[in-house]
């Protein structure tokens, strides 16, 4: 049965059985971003099989940009709900596409560890980019969000994308998975340094990781002149994943010259979502939509 109780609609003079019927048309749909099986896969279980869930704008109000969601986790989970489906709508509520790539991790299907998680996010754009046209998304307006662990998976594929982790199975897998830009909500980022999140870095790397691969996958040390343009969020109270990970990936960007844009908010814990009723924190998703259509990703947006 399709599951329609993900949002609460309050209209006068409406039938139940037609609002249940509202409620089902907004279910976004989900595919699997590798229908004959991904690569490395453990196991025929749901958690074996990376999914990617869609949600398009309204035709009127799209620009033709994508967003690709990486919800956070720690790799151990994923917060699907407020990092992943009201992202979703978020983004659709000013024109954007989005869709949330269920990646693997550590405690879904048979558990996966690197490159898992990496292989799955570079699917997932490689996806949106083969059928643009089918979406009404422009390829070269596909951009990527991550949140927590997930901030870490999208600076992954903002700084890896021209490594190969496989061979290529389909024509899908040929396209390019490099983002056109990046935003990172409280976003892990460094793997070396006193302030990394330790429980994200064993999950993806293992409790044993070679040296030179902690060091390859902390993102701070991967920034090029080629990394796109980059959004990023933090609050000053996070001690979960403290702000100094959004603060040297930003420093590492601008001794790039790669443009971005951050904003440390004074106040807030790890893990605030959309920061709805969190004060200075809460204005963060009109700063990101600012920002977007300033560099030019929401070119067709309505002034």
């Amino acid at each position: 049965m399709t599951n329609c109780t993900r949002s609460t609609l309050v209209i006068i003079g409406v039938t139940a059985l037609s609002l249940a019927s509202l409620a089902c048309a907004a279910e976004p749909k989900v595919e699997l971003l590798w229908p004959d099986g991904a690569p490395g896969a453990k196991g025929n279980a749901e958690g074996d099989k990376p999914t990617l869930t869609i949600y398009l704008p309204a035709p009127d109000k799209a620009t033709g940009a994508a967003v690709v969601i990486c919800p956070g986790g720690g790799y151990g989970h994923l917060a699907m709900d407020h990092e992943g489906h009201q992202i979703g709508q978020w983004l659709n509520s000013f024109g954007v596409a989005g869709f949330i790539v269920q990646y693997r991790h550590r405690n879904s299907g048979a558990g996966y560890g690197h490159p898992a998680p990496l292989q799955d996010a570079q699917r997932a754009i490689r996806t949106v980019r083969s059928r643009a046209a089918e979406w009404g998304v422009d390829p070269g307006r596909i951009g990527i969000i991550g949140f927590s662990a997930g901030g870490h998976l999208a600076s992954s594929a903002a700084t890896h994308f021209n490594e190969s982790f496989g061979e290529p199975k389909d024509k899908i897998d040929r396209v390019s998975c490099r983002p056109d830009f990046a935003v990172l909500i409280y976003p892990v980022i460094s793997f070396t340094e006193p302030f990394t999140h330790t429980g994200s870095r064993k999950n993806l790397l293992g409790a044993e990781a070679d040296r030179a691969l902690i060091e390859k996958m902390s993102n701070e040390k991967q920034v090029t002149p080629q990394t796109p343009p980059t959004f990023l969020v933090h609050t000053w109270e996070d001690k979960g994943v403290p702000a100094e990970n959004s603060i040297y990936f930003y420093l590492a960007l601008r001794q790039a010259k790669v443009p971005a844009e951050m904003h440390i908010f004074p106040k807030g814990p790890h893990g605030f979502g959309l920061g709805q009723k969190l004060g200075g924190a809460s204005a963060w998703p009109k700063l990101c939509e600012t920002w977007m259509e300033e560099s030019g990703f929401l070119k067709n947006k309505a002034r």
